[in-house]
Parts: C-alpha cells; structure tokens; sequence
C-alpha cells in the first residue's frame, strides 16, 4: 500500500443508537466531513467549503479538483465537502451526528490495504487525506442494480475514516471462496477485495411477491463486509406506508401524530 500520510486524528465515539464521533485534532490537524452531519466544535477551529475531498488523489489545479468533485455528483453528494482545522494552540475538538438511528463505524484504512467500499450515503467524516472517489462496477448488472444506488463510494488511504449505518451493525469475515448473499439495501461496506455481483432472484413467485426485491448482492471472500439491519430506505418506506392519505383537522391521538409526521416528511394532506 502507498502511503498517502493522512492526518493522525484521535475519536472518540458517544451514544449508543443515535452516536456521534468527538474527533480531536492537534493544531493544523483537519478532518473533512459531508456537508449537514457537523455537531458541535470548538472555539478556534475554521470551517471552508472546498471542492471534492481535498486529498491529493484528485489532481491539481482548478480542473482537477472540478473532476475530483463531479466524481461526487455520481453518488448523489453535493460538489462540495466541509474541512474543519485546529488553528489554536492546544489539541481541540469537533463532532459529527450519524442523520439517522443506527452506528458510526471507525474504519482505520491502514488496517484494511487502504481501501473500503461503502454504500453511497454512508461516508461521515475522514481525516484530510483520505480520498473519497466513486467504485465502477465491470458488470452493468451490479452498476445498475447495486443497492440503494447504482454506484458505490470508495474510500482510501491511510487514515481514520467513520461511516455510519442503521439498525444494528454485523461485521462478518469471509474466508477464500466463501460466499454470502446479502439483501442490497443491506450491505454498508466490504474492503477491496472482496468479490461483489448481483444476482437474480429466480422464480416469478418470488419476484413478484416475496417482498425482498428481484435482486441480492452476491459478496465472494476473502475479505471482510460490514452489514446493517435497518436500511434508511426500508424505513422510510414503511413510515409513507404507514402515514394516512388524509387526516382531518379535528383528528386526535395516534392519526393526528401520524398525520403530523406525514405532514413533515412532504405528505400531501388535505
């Protein structure tokens, strides 16, 4: 593995289903992080919007920060990122919210040959350095149907990245040749080499109305997968699934909470 010579940054994770990650940095020491997930931080730790993730993979010169950055808009995030430097004297602290219920997961990159693969909206935070670019599939089966989007992100270098998932997380180690299917919604990140297709699912009964979906990810190992039970997407399907089409103004109790919270996530209610 290449040494990229991120930022040596020290966490500390709080919570338990709602965490957040307390990252401490010497002075001059940064973290980047996605744009909305900053909690709370210190005096004297300046804040700049730059393009793409500031590491040193994404070129030089204006061109090739722009490049960098539209990689970004393939996996649905914004061209811009957020660093967050300790410009005071002594060490200082900043910390960054998971958006929904589940777990923040310390990934060291030196750890794992520099390389994770992760779902496109699971990226937290990093230490500066770390590049976070998009992973093509080969097959035009996984580019089209891989999970919540159809492309993945990839993380590397060789610092502390942190990403988050829903529900409880299960780290599985696969052995060579192991195989392990995985809902798509379901898988949050895998290290670089593991095996990654998609495969159908047979059998129109199943298709049609087995409720899984047409298609698992089919991982291969050796390697190791990280996997959540509780993808956003599957909840947020069964809060719309749940809410009420129409609540009257004069309603109480449970429909007018349901109405409410159909009301906040766009409902139409009239």
């Amino acid at each position: 593995m290449v040494k990229i010579n991120n930022h040596e940054i020290d966490y500390k994770l709080h919570g338990d289903d709602m965490q957040f990650v307390e990252v401490e940095l010497d002075p001059q020491e940064t973290v980047i992080a996605e744009a909305g997930s900053l909690m709370m931080m210190d005096d004297q730790i300046k804040m700049e919007t730059i393009f793409g993730d500031g590491s040193t993979n994404q070129g030089s010169g204006l061109m090739g920060k722009l490049i960098g950055a539209g990689k970004r808009v393939l996996t649905g995030e914004s061209l811009f990122m957020t660093t967050f430097t300790n410009q005071g004297t002594g060490k200082k602290h900043v910390s960054f919210a998971s958006p929904y219920p589940g777990k923040i997961i310390p990934m060291d990159l030196s750890e794992i040959n520099g390389k994770l693969i992760c779902q496109k909206d699971a990226f937290l935070a990093a230490a500066k350095g770390v590049s976070v670019g998009v992973e093509f599939q080969r097959k035009i089966g996984t580019g089209f149907f891989g999970g919540e989007g159809f492309i993945m992100q990839k993380l590397e270098g060789d610092g502390m990245a942190f990403v988050h998932a829903g529900g409880t997380i299960h780290k599985k180690e696969l052995t060579p040749g192991e195989k392990l299917r995985v809902d798509t919604g379901c898988l949050v990140a895998m290290t670089g080499n593991v095996g990654y297709n998609i495969e159908y699912v047979g059998g129109v009964k199943t298709a049609l109305f087995g409720g899984e979906g047409l298609f698992f990810a089919t991982l291969r190992g050796p390697g190791t997968v990280w996997i959540q039970s509780l993808p956003f997407s599957r909840l947020a399907s069964r809060v719309f699934a749940s809410a009420p089409q129409r609540v009257g103004s004069d309603s109480k109790g449970e429909g007018s909470i349901a109405g409410g919270l159909f009301d906040l996530l766009g409902g139409d209610r009239r």
